[in-house]
């Protein structure tokens, strides 16, 4: 399981440089490909995660059979366009993987991400329902839980690179980044129904780690998440950053959520997760480079 050390071990995320400033997050207001082309400029190019001849996941949300505009999954030019910097620095495979909770065959269509990926070689979107494909894998400093079971491919990747969506969830408050990686695990419904379920995402940060994760809050669903509907702001931000308690922080201070303004610290698992060490929280303490397009 030496990979499986690139693709979860990570432990120290540096800024990169951009025009001689080196940044925490990168914050782009845009569309949605030329603000994420912007924000992997920021940090020096996809080249700096991804090497020649390695293996790749992306991790979108593509959990809900919904189409980009209700605001529940990843826009999927934001998806294709990681993509295809991938395959352009080099990857010899990119999945786009994902536990989704609706049918597989639904969710690849109707969220539109399969058929944006459709034409980049060397790339392949895939829904993960069966159990045989997964693996369990301890969790050592595990506070709820001791062990996971984890979708192989990611064991066995060399760089994983997270893409969540900005949206609300009836059970966290907020779906981001670190509450993405459920998509990840297969037993999710241990998480809403025996353990506190803000611990067990601290606990499941400590064992998957993104080199890289990009928000897409080019909309953000700001109540009836995650499925929707519900009130859906366009925001136009991709956030990016090698810190994911970070990128989460920010993501809450985007918009309302269930018409109210918060701070990262008020969201129980990133404060957990920034308790442990895992990274930033408060966003006037982090060197954020903004653009808009």
């Amino acid at each position: 399981m030496a990979a499986a050390g690139a693709a979860l071990g990570v432990a120290g995320r540096p800024s990169f440089s951009f025009a001689k400033e080196e940044y925490d997050l990168a914050v782009i207001s845009g569309e949605p490909v030329a603000a994420t082309k912007k924000a992997l400029e920021v940090f020096g190019g996809i080249s700096r995660f991804v090497k020649k001849g390695i293996r790749v996941v992306l991790k979108p949300n593509m959990s809900f059979a919904r189409t980009p505009d209700v605001g529940t999954t990843t826009h999927p030019l934001v998806v294709a366009t990681v993509a295809e910097a991938c395959i352009r620095a080099g990857a010899r495979q990119v999945l786009i993987l994902d536990y989704t909770l609706h049918r597989a065959e639904l969710c690849l269509e109707r969220t539109g991400i399969r058929e944006a990926c459709r034409n980049i070689s060397g790339v392949y979107v895939q829904a993960v329902q069966e159990r045989k494909f997964f693996k369990e894998i301890p969790i050592p400093q595990g506070k709820v839980l001791d062990r996971v079971e984890v979708i192989k491919e990611v064991l066995d990747c060399d760089v994983l690179i997270n893409l969540p969506v900005a949206k609300s969830h009836s059970a966290t408050g907020v779906s981001l980044g670190i509450k993405g990686l459920m998509g990840l695990i297969w037993d999710r419904e241990s998480f809403h129904s025996r353990v506190n379920i803000n611990h067990a995402l601290s606990d499941l940060a400590t064992v998957i780690k993104p080199q890289l994760t990009i928000l897409d809050a080019t909309r953000a669903l700001t109540t009836g998440g995650p499925g929707g509907p519900g009130k859906v702001i366009k925001t136009d931000l991709i956030i990016a950053g090698t810190d994911p308690v970070a990128v989460d922080s920010y993501g809450v201070s985007i918009a309302p959520w269930y018409g109210q303004n918060f701070k990262g610290r008020q969201v129980e698992h990133l404060l957990f997760a920034h308790q442990r060490g895992m990274g930033k929280i408060d966003t006037d303490q982090l060197k954020i480079y903004k653009g808009t397009l």
